[in-house]
């Protein structure tokens, strides 16, 4: 059964209380803090809320260019772009940080009021993503959601809310056949799914991107 996307208002609604749960999670961060390991190898909380803060302000100018009649890319220099942003962000001052995920979010959460009220001009747009502006609520509520408990700061998956649940473990086993790192896995992940084997403890997964 395909994946259902929730209508754009409702996703908007609960990524608006993501972000408030996320302000409150890193609202008395220290600079110490920001430079511990986080969940995530190689990163630290700093890179974390960076990416967060970047992540919006992509959404951001996606959406802007649609509203505008302009496909535009979230990050139009690639990759490269994503990732140096992330690096160059990472080793501000913690409140620096936190204040730059905060009026990112917010200015996301504008535009999605804008586009919105325009009833979602020139959705089909795609810009090098796979989904359309009003898909766009429900794929920041992921990177919210699964970044927040990245951070090791206290939130943990079973924080998450039921319609977020829902939605992405749908999406998440949709998705699962291609992440298998050998196909020979998928003969015993399907025998333990359908009642017929244990679950294999080394299988192998590719990494969720």
């Amino acid at each position: 059964m395909p994946v259902v996307e929730l209508e754009p208002e409702v996703a908007i609604a609960l990524c608006h209380s993501a972000h408030l749960r996320l302000f409150t999670t890193v609202a008395g961060l220290e600079d110490h803090v920001a430079r511990r390991s986080s969940r995530l190898p190689g990163w630290s909380v700093g890179h974390v809320l960076a990416h967060l803060a970047r992540n919006a302000d992509g959404h951001v100018r996606r959406l802007e260019a649609a509203m505008a009649g302009r496909e535009v890319a979230r990050y139009p220099g690639g990759p490269d772009q994503r990732s140096r942003e992330i690096v160059e962000g990472a080793g501000r001052p913690a409140q620096e940080l936190v204040l730059d995920v905060r009026e990112s979010a917010l200015r996301l959460e504008l535009a999605w009021a804008a586009s919105l009220e325009a009833g979602w001009p020139n959705a089909e747009m795609l810009a090098g993503d796979h989904f359309p502006t009003t898909a766009s609520p429900m794929r920041r509520l992921r990177e919210v959601e699964v970044h927040h408990v990245d951070l090791g700061l206290g939130y943990e998956p079973a924080d998450w809310p039921d319609a977020y649940v829902q939605w992405e473990l749908g999406a998440s086993v949709e998705r699962l056949p291609g992440r298998l790192a050998d196909r020979r896995d998928a003969h015993r992940f399907l025998a333990w799914l359908t009642g017929r084997g244990d679950l294999p403890q080394d299988l192998r997964l590719t990494p969720w991107l």
